[in-house]
């Protein structure tokens, strides 16, 4: 067999390996404040995160083409730096969801990538303006959430402050399936097209097309391995961010899943890769903070801003050195 499609055989199966990661870290992001108000069953809420994360994920390209085509340059792109930042995010994910910490699986492959380009390459090789755009997401992203959280959460408020409590706790809770099902599909739109993102780049490196394509059979092998990944659901990572941020009832649990997949679709529109934990999260914290400050466990949001902090250069410095490793075998 060819080295290169040893590679390329191996640029699938960590794309796989990315797509089911992503989504057993990022199961929290869709169903996590649905199960912590026990509006859904976990079983329930799983199924339905599932089929939702497979819709995103099969319709739009806007992301995947970022990834694909954006942050190294296609002359000096090689399989060897793809299974080296996919490489890098799967280890990141396994370890971090072990402790059940929320992670951006998004920029942790960037990170990756850059860390393999430059490793393969050099630094030469990064497209700097696409990797500032994504970088300044880190901050802009968490920020939305957390005041769209918070904002919506008010307006909420305002608008029920008259309402029977029982009359509320009703409304909401059908609402939420909703608004869940809304942050499953926009989970699947953005994380979802990354694994597309990755086996687009290796093909494209292997059959040395001159513009960057889509098969269907990559969507629906992506598509697939995201649902399975949220189907096999991270239960730590959910308890975090159902249950230990603040305490949540459903119409804390409508208003940040709305407000951030508001957020993320809106993202995935303009191809930006954003962190669909760090909107989820920061709007969780924002709807808490409506009660009062007090009411957000500012230890445990603390522990997993710095999980985030840590991402870029951990998966930055894996992607670096496995590309070495490989650059040696191949």
């Amino acid at each position: 067999m060819p080295e290169s499609l040893a590679l390329l055989i191996l640029v699938v199966i960590a794309a796989i390996g990315f797509g089911i990661a992503n989504g057993f870290n990022d199961a929290a992001n869709a169903i996590a404040t649905v199960v912590g108000t026990r509006t859904l069953s976990p079983r329930a809420a799983i199924i339905m995160a599932a089929f939702c994360n497979f819709a995103g994920a099969a319709t739009g390209t806007a992301v995947a083409m970022t990834i694909g085509k954006g942050i190294v340059a296609p002359e000096a792109l090689t399989l060897s730096t793809v299974v080296a930042g996919a490489g890098a995010i799967i280890i990141w994910a396994v370890v971090l969801t072990h402790y059940g910490m929320p992670i951006s699986l998004t920029h942790g492959l960037v990170a990756g990538l850059v860390g393999a380009g430059i490793a393969i390459s050099g630094s030469e090789t990064i497209v700097w303006g696409v990797l500032t755009k994504v970088i300044s997401a880190v901050g802009v992203a968490p920020l939305m959430g957390f005041a769209g959280g918070f904002l919506l959460m008010v307006v909420i408020m305002w608008l029920f402050r008259r309402s029977a409590p029982d009359k509320v706790r009703g409304i909401f809770g059908n609402l939420q399936v909703i608004s869940a099902a809304f942050m499953a599909y926009s989970h699947g739109k953005n994380d979802g097209q990354m694994p597309i993102g990755l086996i687009c780049m290796a093909l494209m490196v292997y059959y040395g097309w001159g513009e960057f394509q889509i098969p269907f059979w990559v969507v629906a092998v992506s598509a697939a391995s995201i649902s399975l990944g949220t189907a096999i659901g991270g239960w730590r990572v959910i308890r975090t961010l159902g249950l230990k941020i603040t305490t949540l009832r459903p119409v804390h649990g409508f208003a940040a899943e709305a407000s951030a997949a508001t957020v993320i679709e809106v993202a995935s529109h303009f191809g930006i890769p954003v962190s669909t934990t760090h909107c989820i999260s920061t709007s969780v914290m924002g709807v808490g903070a409506t009660s009062r400050l007090s009411a957000v466990r500012w230890g445990i949001a603390g522990d997993i801003v710095l999980t985030w902090i840590l991402t870029f250069p951990a998966c930055g410095i894996l992607g670096w050195f496995i590309a070495l490793l490989l650059k040696i075998a191949f």
